[in-house]
């Protein structure tokens, strides 16, 4: 029983020598990292993300008159005042594409609760379409807006 114990035991470290391969560290190539979700432009940062609506939970829908579906979408657009990060008004502007040159029309609404500001719209989305959201954003109390844009795939089946 010890022989077989011991046999074992030098197998392993064998097999474990064998697949560390070479001693010198070979290059292990970086995770890639998830899309962006805000962009700084100094004193403010917007937050942007793009999900179905069927994601939502039926309580949130109803509250924000949002049809839940996995053929749409739905875009979210916050700007944070970057010196409190507190939330502040915006003109937010948004032009839609999909990979085809398809103008795909977003109107956004404004939502207010509590001490948080935010733009929401909605959209119809086929599957594995992909959409480009070209941001424009305004922060109240400035003469110049900044833009942003950002890729997103939806699945539907």
């Amino acid at each position: 029983m010890k022989i077989t114990r011991i046999l074992i035991a030098l197998s392993l470290i064998g097999l474990t020598g064998a697949c560390s391969g070479p001693s010198e560290s070979a290059a292990v190539p970086e995770a890639q990292p998830a899309g962006a979700s805000n962009a700084d432009f100094g004193d403010h940062i917007v937050h942007f993300s793009a999900q179905s609506t069927d994601q939502l939970p039926p309580e949130v829908a109803r509250a924000y008159n949002i049809v839940r579906s996995k053929n749409r979408a739905m875009l979210n657009v916050s700007v944070l005042r970057e010196a409190d990060n507190k939330s502040v008004a915006a003109e937010v502007k948004v032009k839609t594409v999909n990979l085809t040159g398809q103008l795909k029309n977003i109107t956004m609404r404004r939502i207010n609760e509590q001490d948080a500001i935010y733009y929401i719209g909605e959209i119809p989305v086929a599957n594995r379409e992909t959409l480009i959201f070209d941001i424009s954003v305004l922060p109240e109390g400035l003469d110049k807006a900044s833009d942003v844009r950002f890729k997103r795939e939806f699945f539907t089946d």
